[in-house]
């Protein structure tokens, strides 16, 4: 009890904050997917079935599966980055805390925990949302939240262990412009892979969305073949997401307790 207790300090912590500001988040957890869907799923997804038939499902659940572990992505990578920025350096927060017995490594396995309710309540709401606009079946649809958690959470430990080590909130824009953002177009969200040129293929495959997309719709999407996911066996997928998470927990705080007791 004694060795987590930390970490739920800084959980209660981060709960007491979110109870101020849950109307902005929850409001575009809502509005964000039921947008996306309508527009991409609904309305561009009536262009795609009526084309080649490349695809053996419709684009609906199709693109559904891919934006709901984007959302997991988006989501993680924002909790790594400027709440981070925010407690070493403008509300300097953390340095509060470690004034007290919580200790650096505390903190990230708080915030790594806070993550966990972060993004299951995100999910689940996108789960609901999709199931209503009849493009995934809600049962699957939350058998899939468990994958997309994971994929926020191995986003939300690596950029934390980056943002740790960064001066300023330069570093984390251009990261979002040209690491996060670009993700959405390689990593098989709104097409199949197997449609990029052949030599950037090779390059999704190293993406950590590429891996939530393929964990989130082979558990979403039962029984889809080859036209929809790679071969690909979900250890494959699991071991790449658990991997990337626990390095970027550990050196996330390795990193945090060095700049904090510099």
């Amino acid at each position: 009890m004694t060795a987590i207790r930390g970490p739920i300090r800084v959980v209660e912590h981060e709960l007491l904050g979110y109870k101020r500001t849950w109307r902005g988040t929850a409001i575009s957890s809502f509005v964000n997917p039921l947008l996306f869907l309508t527009a991409l799923g609904i309305g561009l997804g009536s262009l795609v079935d009526s084309g080649d038939g490349s695809l053996n499902i419709d684009y609906l659940p199709f693109v559904a599966t891919g934006l709901m572990a984007a959302a997991a992505m988006q989501n993680g990578a924002t909790d790594g980055a400027f709440p981070v920025m925010a407690g070493i350096k403008w509300r300097k927060s953390f340095e509060g805390a470690i004034s007290t017995p919580i200790s650096p490594a505390d903190i990230v396995v708080g915030r790594f925990l806070w993550a966990i309710v972060r993004l299951t309540f995100v999910l689940l709401v996108f789960a609901i949302i999709a199931s209503a606009l009849g493009a995934l079946d809600l049962a699957t649809a939350l058998h899939a939240i468990p994958a997309g958690v994971l994929t926020g959470q191995a986003l939300t430990t690596a950029i934390t262990a980056w943002t740790v080590t960064r001066e300023d909130e330069t570093s984390l824009s251009t990261l979002f412009r040209f690491g996060i953002l670009p993700l959405f177009l390689f990593s098989g969200t709104f097409f199949p892979i197997s449609q990029l040129p052949g030599f950037l293929q090779p390059v999704a495959y190293v993406t950590p969305l590429f891996h939530g997309v393929e964990l989130v719709r082979k558990f979403a999407l039962p029984g889809v073949d080859e036209s929809v996911v790679t071969s690909l066996p979900v250890w494959v997928h699991l071991v790449y997401l658990v991997a990337m998470t626990v390095i970027g927990l550990l050196l996330a705080a390795r990193f945090l307790d060095r700049r904090l007791r510099k």
